[in-house]
Parts: structure tokens; sequence; C-alpha cells
């Protein structure tokens, strides 16, 4: 497989749950049915830390954990919740990576951010293209991880936001060993052009706000020109 195979088998694992997820289906019956939606796809195996989905839900969203230390929380699926999910396909050590927040209200998923009637989870899910938006007008081939992650960061901050990772990152290089990935953060002078593929996801929060938001791509150049995966 290609790697944009098997970040479709990604996609369409999202795509599927959105179309599954239910009031009172709890977060563990979420996470085993994109794992075997994964499989059935095509996914050998999943890797990172073997967990292929990690989910979270309502004040967890928030969360930011390494997946050795992460277990599925015993919650189910309010009418009204918001549920980040994060998803790690692989095929014969070909990654997919990617990552959403998933509103739902009045018991149903709300696929367009207008539609969205909670002001604070609009204005986050509005925030994460915003910012995505951002790195393709601002990255170039040239940019370094760690430009990338001071301007990111200043501009999240800026816009009344905080970055929630455990590291202080904002994505990584798409390698075949976890422990080879290099990652934006602060000191890393690698410039993008010097990897193949690389994710942005952002996860942030409003300031003093209990929910968290993450959108996460996969990214590439093709004639100095940023493209998602």
């Amino acid at each position: 497989m290609e790697y944009k195979e098997v970040q479709g088998i990604a996609k369409k694992t999202m795509d599927y749950i959105k179309s599954e997820i239910k009031v009172g289906m709890s977060l563990v019956e979420v996470r085993e049915k994109c794992e075997y939606k994964m499989l059935e796809l095509g996914a050998d195996s999943f890797w990172y830390w073997d967990v292929g989905a990690f989910v979270f839900a309502n004040d967890e969203t928030t969360l930011s954990i390494s997946g050795k230390c992460y277990n599925t929380a015993n919650k189910d699926i309010k009418s009204n919740d918001i549920i980040t999910i994060d998803l790690s396909p692989q095929n014969s050590n070909i990654w997919g990576d990617y990552a959403r927040t998933i509103i739902i209200e009045d018991g149903i998923v709300v696929e367009k951010i207008d539609n969205i009637l909670n002001p604070l989870w609009k204005k986050g899910l509005l925030m994460e293209d915003i910012l995505h938006k951002e790195l393709i007008n601002f990255a170039t081939p040239d940019t370094s991880f760690e430009e990338l992650y001071f301007y990111m960061n200043e501009f999240i901050i800026a816009n009344g936001f905080e970055n929630l990772d455990f590291m202080g990152n904002l994505g990584h290089s798409i390698v075949k060993d976890k422990n080879d990935r290099i990652y934006i953060e602060k000191g890393n002078t690698t410039k993008l052009k010097e990897v193949k593929y690389f994710t942005f996801e952002p996860h942030i929060s409003i300031k003093n706000s209990i929910y968290g938001y993450k959108k996460e791509n996969i990214y590439y150049f093709e004639n100095d020109k940023l493209l998602e995966l």
C-alpha cells in the first residue's frame, strides 16, 4: 500500500464512525468499531502503541497523554457531546494519521461547522480550520520545524487559544518506526523539505475552557506547494 491509501483508510473510518455514533454508545465501543473498520479496510496493525483509535469525550477532550498510558474511558455518548478521535492505521509499516473533533447536538452528528449551536464548540472547530489554512499560507519547503513551531504557537495564543499538547509540539514526521519521528518543536532546525510527509495536528483549547479540539492531516510538498495527503 502507498501512504495515500493508508491515510484513506483513516479518512473512510472517520466517515464511517460518524454514521455509527449513537447516544448511549460507549467510548470503548466507538474505539472497537473504528479499529475493526480499519482492519476491514486493509490496515494490518496500528502503529501508535498498538492503539488504532484514541477516543476522548467532553471534558477529557483536553487530555494529552502518550499512547503507552492511554486507556479508553468508561463513558457513554450524551445527546450533546464533543468527541475527539485520533486514528493510527498502518499496513507494512506505512502509516496513516488522522484526527477529528466530532460534535453531537440533539443526538445527531453535526457535519457542518456553521450548523453547530454551541458557540464554544463552533469557535474551536473554526479555529482548527483557520490553523490549517495558515499552515498552507506560511509553510515553504525551506521552513524549519522550529520556525513552524514558533509561528503557529504565537498564532494560537494571539487568537485566544492555548496549545494542549503534552510535549508542546504541533505534529511530527511520518516514518516507519515511531521512535524515529521528529517533531514540530523548539530546537528542531530540520527543514520541512527534508522529510517526505509530516503531520499538523494542533490540539487546542480556548483559555479557561474545559473543551479541547483537534484536527490532524498529513501534508507534503509537490512542486514547492504544500498539499494534504
